[in-house]
Formats: C-alpha cells, sequence, structure tokens
C-alpha cells in the first residue's frame, strides 16, 4: 500500500471556520503586549501555574506587559488536571480585578482552566453547565494563549476540558466564543520542560495527529492539519530526546501540536481518548501516559475500518505497508517504540492499575463523547477487550 493524495473530484464537503490568529517564532512571547493592546486589553487575568512562575515564564510575561502600561492580575495557583474546584477560585480573583482581557500561560491546564474561568466570568452558572458544545449565551473576553508544552493543542480549540471536582471525570465544554483571539508559539518556553512533561505532552499530541485523521469527522482540512502535525511530530519527537535545546526540533513538536489541536477542532477525537480519561480520574495516571497504553491498542483495532489511511501515516516514516492490517501494526508497534523510547509504562500492569476494575473501566469509557467518534464503532464489550489487551501487553 502507498500514501495517497486525493484528487481536488474526491474531496468530500466540509465548513472550515478559523478563529484563532497564531503567531509563531522564537522569541514571540515579545509580541504580547502589542497584541494585548490590539485587543484592547488593559485589565488583564494571566492564568499560570506555580511551575510556569518558577521556570521565569510568569515574571517575563509580566514585564512586558507592566511596562506597557498594562494592569495584570494574576492566578498562578492551577493544577494538573484541571478541577471545578481550579476554575472557581481562578473566577474569584476574575472577578475582583474587572479584567477585559484573559491570557492563559502553560500547558494545557493553564489554557483550560482560563476558558473555564471566561465561560463563568461572562456567562455565570457553573462549568457544568455548559457541558457540550455551544451553551454560552452571552459574549465572552477575548483571550490570548500562549502554550509552553508541545501537546494538547488547547490553544487552537474552543474547548475547555475541565474535571469534576467530585467524580474527577473530564468535562468538554465547548462554545465557538471560548476560542482563543490570538496563540503566540514561542518554541524558546518549551525549552525550559523536564523530560518527563516532554514526554507525556509529545505523546498527546502524537496521538491527536493520529485519531484525528481517522475519526469519522474527518474531513479535508482536519486531515490536512492532521498530516502536517504527523510529519512535524514523528521525526521532532526522537529529537527532543536526544537534544533538549534543539530550538528548530521543539518549534516542530510546538507547531505540531497546535496544527493536531486545529485538527481535534475540526474532526473530534475517538477511542483511544475515551478509554484514556477514566484511567486518569480512578488511577491518577497523567494524560499522557494513559494515551500512550491505550492508543496502540486503538490502532489495532481500526485496522479492518481506516488501515489505508493509516498507510498514509506508515508512509511518511519511509515504510510501506502490505495491507490494511499490516498498516495498523507497523503503526501501532511505531508507536510503542516512541513511548518506551522515553521509558513510559507500555501496559496498564505497569501502571499499577486494577484489573478487578475494568469492566467499571469500560462501562465509564463507554459514557465519553469522544468514542462516538472513533472509525469503528466501540461498545462496552470491545472498550472492555481493549483494556484488557493493554494489560496483558507485553512490549516486544
Amino acid at each position: 500500500m502507498t500514501a495517497r493524495e486525493p484528487a481536488a473530484a474526491a474531496l468530500s464537503g466540509f465548513d472550515f471556520d478559523p478563529r484563532t490568529r497564531v503567531v509563531y517564532g522564537s522569541g514571540s512571547l515579545g509580541r504580547i503586549a502589542e497584541l494585548s493592546h490590539e485587543l484592547q486589553g488593559s485589565r488583564v487575568l494571566l492564568v499560570t501555574d506555580k511551575g510556569l512562575k518558577a521556570a521565569g515564564h510568569e515574571t517575563k510575561t509580566l514585564k512586558l506587559l507592566n511596562d506597557a502600561g498594562i494592569r495584570v492580575t494574576v492566578f498562578d495557583d492551577v493544577q494538573p488536571n484541571p478541577t471545578t474546584d481550579d476554575v472557581e477560585r481562578g473566577l474569584a480573583v476574575a472577578r475582583d480585578s474587572q479584567v477585559d482581557l484573559i491570557i492563559g500561560l502553560g500547558g494545557g491546564s493553564s489554557m483550560d482552566t482560563a476558558k473555564g474561568i471566561n465561560f463563568l466570568l461572562t456567562n455565570g452558572g457553573r462549568m457544568e453547565d455548559y457541558w457540550g458544545i455551544g451553551r454560552a449565551k452571552q459574549p465572552m473576553l477575548p483571550m490570548i494563549a500562549v502554550p509552553t508544552t508541545a501537546g494538547t493543542g488547547s490553544e487552537a480549540q474552543s474547548f475547555a476540558l475541565i474535571a469534576n471536582a467530585q467524580t474527577h471525570m473530564k468535562m468538554a465544554c465547548g462554545d465557538k466564543k471560548a476560542a482563543c483571539r490570538v496563540a503566540i508559539l514561542d518554541p524558546e518556553l518549551t525549552v525550559t520542560m523536564p523530560a518527563s512533561v516532554t514526554a507525556v505532552t509529545g505523546i498527546d499530541a502524537v496521538s491527536h495527529a493520529v485519531e484525528t485523521y481517522v475519526t469519522t469527522k474527518r474531513n479535508p482540512v482536519s486531515q490536512l492539519f492532521s498530516r502536517r502535525a504527523w510529519s512535524l511530530l514523528a521525526p521532532a519527537f526522537a529529537t527532543v530526546l536526544h537534544e533538549p535545546s534543539n530550538l528548530d526540533a521543539r518549534g516542530a513538536m510546538l507547531l505540531g501540536a497546535h496544527f493536531a489541536g486545529a485538527a481535534i477542532e475540526n474532526s473530534m477525537l475517538g477511542a483511544a481518548h475515551a478509554l484514556a480519561n477514566p484511567l486518569s480520574a480512578h488511577f491518577g495516571l497523567t494524560h499522557g501516559i494513559a494515551i500512550g497504553v491505550m492508543l496502540p491498542h486503538v490502532v489495532r483495532f481500526n485496522g479492518t475500518a481506516v488501515g489505508d489511511l493509516y498507510a498514509d501515516l506508515v508512509a511518511d516514516l519511509g515504510k510501506t505497508a502490505s495491507s490494511q492490517i499490516d498498516a495498523a501494526e507497523q503503526l501501532a508497534e511505531y508507536l510503542e517504540s516512541l513511548v518506551a523510547s522515553w521509558g513510559m509504562p507500555t501496559s496498564l500492569a505497569q501502571c499499577h492499575a486494577r484489573e478487578e476494575l475494568i469492566p467499571m473501566l469500560a462501562q465509564e469509557a463507554a459514557k465519553q463523547w469522544t468514542g462516538t467518534f472513533n472509525p469503528r464503532p466501540v461498545t462496552v464489550v470491545s472498550l472492555q477487550e481493549l483494556y484488557q489487551c493493554a494489560f496483558n501487553h507485553r512490549s516486544n
């Protein structure tokens, strides 16, 4: 099997509605005050986390904004896998400051929390009220996203992924009004990531490229983003492992993660993400680790349905697949090798997951919205089988 480029006559219809301006390049954080002024921002809420403060990124951003006469209120208490409690605490800070612009600085947690604050500050209520799509009735504040990890691509999406503080199950709250007005992609900000963060966020970005390329909602635009993301992420991933200060590779990872995030906005995700969320909720697994364990098994499962599309991704690795099943197997093995190369677990047993909870996990995964877009339909039974495969898996 060889890679295919679709003929124009064969392209299906699509509705592409980009809403985020992208400013990319080393040193582009230096334009944050200029871009804030363009959005009429004079009282800014900066949403970030303690790690970014320790790395110096918060201080640098504050200086750039303050030197331009912009008043800044900081909420830097964002936690990994943000919950409704994080959003409520940030909301209290924002209300006291009468902000007119929000900046999310950090990984997906900071950007999602910033979006969550925006929902409640402008539309009231609780995050649960916005679970789904298009439930915000009032205009929202403009937002600038500054990712410091190459992972979620949240800056390219109109969704805030927030967990319920009691159940820890994630809620996807989406609205076009929540989309960032500007995304600043500065590779220099990602160099400070610890190797472990580079690994888990990188696997997440790769999974977005792989899943969005084959979902039932895929279209020519989403696949353009997915495949370009894949072509940037796959070679750069190995480079940043051995050369963490390589700005070209860091830039490829950051831009690839953004393109993959843009693909999500247009095509959604698949079963790997549906399977990953209950693992994070019950075992505290980092999202990227849960994805890294589950994605290869989902790829194998999908082989009979979209192996021809997987052959495109295999071809981008310089390989040739002899059949749909072979394409899926080659891609799955490659993904496993990426995960293993960073020393991350490749089975649920290695993650100390409890095998007796698999039936319950499958029930919860079946309720995850992303699973409905998987190219091969999934049921509680098939999801349970995928968990079992991941539990028993022994890597080569």
